[in-house]
């Protein structure tokens, strides 16, 4: 199974023929969309630049996406915002937004509701897809500090997914290994970052692609 991951795209609709040319040369028979299609855009806006991804899309929303994106990008893509697929004999896990900001953007869960959004729709060895990173890893902004979920850092802990996808931190972009489970930031897609997944036999393998990348 091999598939494009990307997030943070921030309505930066010109990277989509990148992103449609990845899928075509990687063989990649799906997307998945981790968050923040648009820059505090209406759900129809997160709807149209989906719509223009020439594979399936599995999308939920980022903190800078209206509370409408689940509905409204419906018609264009999967919502996975706290509901379960199954991809390739795997199970797929999403839910989006981010854990409180400073920021009090428009899509900000409290930990408990990330944690119960997520823990009844988990299970063992799952493929986990969210916004915010779990606390600790891949979630350091510049200063250093960690500000990923507690939450999501304890869905992890209890089920082991074999990957666990997440956005929000444009700068910690890249891959970390712990306990068994890949970890993955793809960085902003904004920037031209993105990253090809492979699943073979429960084994993950990432391809980074950067923006000088073609």
């Amino acid at each position: 199974m091999k598939f494009l991951v990307f997030t943070d795209l921030h309505q930066k609709a010109s990277v989509i023929d990148k992103i449609n040319e990845m899928i075509g040369r990687s063989g990649a028979e799906f997307a998945v969309c981790l968050g923040d299609v648009t820059d505090f855009g209406s759900g129809q806006d997160a709807a149209d630049i989906l719509s223009k991804i020439k594979t399936k899309v599995y999308a939920i929303p980022g903190n800078c996406d209206s509370l409408d994106f689940p509905e409204s990008i419906a018609d264009v893509a999967v919502d996975m915002h706290g509901n379960a697929a199954e991809v390739g004999g795997y199970r797929l896990v999403g839910l989006g937004g981010s854990n409180i900001t400073i920021f009090g953007t428009p899509f900000e869960l409290e930990e408990d509701d990330l944690y119960d959004g997520l823990d009844g729709i988990s299970e063992e060895g799952m493929i986990l897809m969210t916004h915010a990173p779990s606390f600790g890893i891949l979630d350091q902004i510049p200063s250093g500090q960690s500000v990923g979920s507690p939450a999501i850092h304890d869905i992890v802990d209890r089920y082991h997914p074999i990957l666990a996808m997440s956005g929000h931190i444009h700068e910690a972009f890249g891959t970390v290994v712990s306990n068994g489970t890949t970890f993955l930031n793809p960085g902003p897609a904004k920037d031209g970052r993105m990253a090809i997944v492979t699943i073979e036999d429960g084994k993950v393998a990432v391809e980074m692609i950067g923006p000088t990348d073609h």
